[in-house]
């Protein structure tokens, strides 16, 4: 079954995609499914923003529709980036630009103290309209040097102590059995399967 992701970002759409293997669903890009929309994400929280995005592309095609909104809470600094993280330091500067300016801002933080976590909200849109949220988290410390070519986005900076890595040099698999997302989709799919099953066949 189809699912429209209501993003541009590829990375994000194929992570979401090994999630979902085995479920039933396939997830497409907004693009690939023919969708042009401008949404501004000004909701004051990430389940906010997210089924504001979800509900946007479900008006233009009144099908499945799913949207996450994701990003970084950084204890020391009383949550931020948080639902700015993607907008960190301007819409146009890069990650290794973020990562500079976080790390001026825990300048006087002692290591151990910089702890933080992901956030994933998933809003999902069903064709009659109806929707739910999910929101699932993934703790770790920051690592103020950049290591891992896996993932994307603030991976290289988010050290997981129990595996002693960056998430970014973890496997696709081992991180998307413990990421905010992977928890989220799972979550947001198992919701999803119960929503539509029918009390005869037990399926889709």
């Amino acid at each position: 079954m189809r699912i429209i992701i209501a993003t541009g970002n590829k990375d994000k759409v194929r992570e979401i995609n090994e999630i979902l293997q085995g479920t039933g669903f396939e997830a497409v890009s907004m693009k690939d499914a023919g969708v042009e929309a401008d949404i501004v994400e000004d909701a004051d929280s990430f389940r906010g923003n997210a089924l504001k995005k979800a509900m946007a592309v479900h008006e233009l095609t009144k099908e499945y529709v799913m949207a996450d909104d994701s990003g970084i809470c950084i204890d020391a600094l009383d949550g931020a980036p948080g639902i700015y993280s993607a907008r960190f330091c301007g819409e146009d500067s890069t990650y290794p630009e973020k990562f500079k300016k976080i790390f001026e801002m825990l300048r006087d933080v002692p290591e151990e103290e910089r702890t933080a976590h992901f956030t994933c909200a998933i809003a999902v849109v069903k064709p009659d309209g109806t929707s739910f949220t999910v929101e699932e988290y993934f703790n770790g410390v920051l690592h103020e040097t950049p290591d891992g070519e896996n993932g994307f986005g603030y991976d290289p900076i988010f050290y997981v102590p129990e595996y002693g890595m960056t998430s970014a040099r973890m496997s696709p698999e081992l991180k998307n059995s413990m990421s905010h997302r992977g928890k989220a989709l799972r979550s947001a799919v198992a919701k999803l399967l119960e929503d539509n099953a029918d009390p005869e066949e037990g399926n889709l």
